[in-house]
């Protein structure tokens, strides 16, 4: 089997990245849980901050338990996805109750720093990650890593016809194998770094050839592994973590991830991060909090339940990954793309390859 290697590349995103439609930010300003029972910045105790996240509450609440028990700071949370909160955040303004936003991935903390919603954040909070997963501004901290791969079923797909470029798929041989999910964040994410890194005629090359090539469409990651593991494909474009996690739940499934090479932008690294709102009063409590999930038993945490990258050095990875260490993280930065995500998304559309 082919040796699989990660890339040197990873988003980062930095100022003013347009997300979605302005549609979507017609979002309730006061619709919290029943922990958040008004509108208004209520953290301003440092023994109660208020955290958005965008990642899931299977993975963050006991991390958040664990927290408070380790710290004595409460932490009221409103979950949802990364995109839709941090318009939410603009929308809400000043008012915000956040104090802390976690997201899935670093475009929607590039918007709202674009919108100086972000508070800098301490140099040694920041320098706990290499220097390619922060921003450089200090505006987000990177919290985990996830590799884009290309996962493949074993039985009906020998490893050495694999290629090693994203960029091989659009070939005629590939029609009708290479499961792609165009709507998931993930997917517009190594689209919007294709852009970046190769310009935007390439990316529309690209698009256009996977839609030639009828691509099948899924609404999500993890339903591509799951058709590859059942055979309904033969391979699909997906974060690496989501075939360790089916792996994991049953080891004879026949999917495997396949790596493209380092300098492939296929083998794109996709960051989570964390930051503190410029309008928090709890500043101090909210960084502690950022502290925590870059701590050892945090990142431990993230790459044991996860399957993900942890991001601070001596954090062994999950088994089987190859290492990130000893790269140097080489950054895309979104305010070379100028309409940002809202361009990527478009571009998608027009394309053809969703079906």
């Amino acid at each position: 089997m082919q040796k699989t290697t990660n890339t040197t590349k990873t988003i980062k995103s930095r100022k003013s990245l347009k997300l979605r439609s302005i549609a979507v930010a017609v979002i309730a300003i006061c619709g919290f849980a029943a922990t958040i029972t008004a509108c208004g910045n209520d953290s301003a105790t440092t023994d109660r901050i208020t955290l958005y996240s965008g990642r899931s509450e299977e993975l963050i609440a006991p991390l958040i338990d664990d927290f408070t028990a380790d710290s004595g700071i409460e932490v009221d949370v409103r979950y949802g996805d990364s995109a839709e909160l941090a318009l939410l955040i603009q929308t809400e303004g000043d008012n915000t109750p956040a104090d802390v936003f976690i997201s899935q991935s670093p475009g929607a903390l590039g918007f709202l720093a674009g919108e100086n919603r972000l508070s800098p954040l301490s140099d040694e909070l920041t320098a706990r990650v290499d220097a390619g997963f922060a921003a450089s501004d200090r505006t987000w901290v990177g919290l985990t890593g996830r590799v884009r791969v290309l996962v493949y079923n074993s039985n009906l797909v020998d490893p050495a016809d694999l290629p090693t470029s994203v960029l091989d798929l659009t070939d005629p041989s590939y029609r009708g194998q290479v499961g792609v999910a165009p709507a998931n964040g993930s997917f517009q994410d190594f689209v919007t770094a294709m852009r970046n890194e190769l310009g935007d005629l390439a990316a529309r090359n690209w698009l256009e050839g996977m839609a030639a090539i009828e691509s099948p469409n899924y609404p999500k990651n993890s339903a591509i592994v799951e058709a590859v593991g059942r055979g309904e494909i033969p391979m699909g474009l997906v974060n690496h973590y989501y075939n360790l996690r089916a792996l994991e739940a049953d080891p004879s499934v026949a999917s495997r991830n396949h790596f493209f090479s380092v300098d492939d932008i296929g083998s794109l690294v996709v960051v989570t991060a964390g930051a503190v709102l410029s309008t928090s009063d709890a500043s101090t409590a909210s960084e502690s909090l950022l502290n925590f999930l870059l701590s050892d038993d945090a990142q431990t945490t993230f790459a044991e339940q996860t399957q993900e990258y942890p991001l601070v050095a001596g954090t062994a990875a999950p088994a089987g990954l190859p290492s990130l260490q000893g790269y140097a993280a080489q950054t895309i930065d979104y305010d070379l793309l100028g309409d940002g995500l809202l361009g990527t998304i478009e571009l998608i559309r027009e394309s053809g390859i969703e079906r």
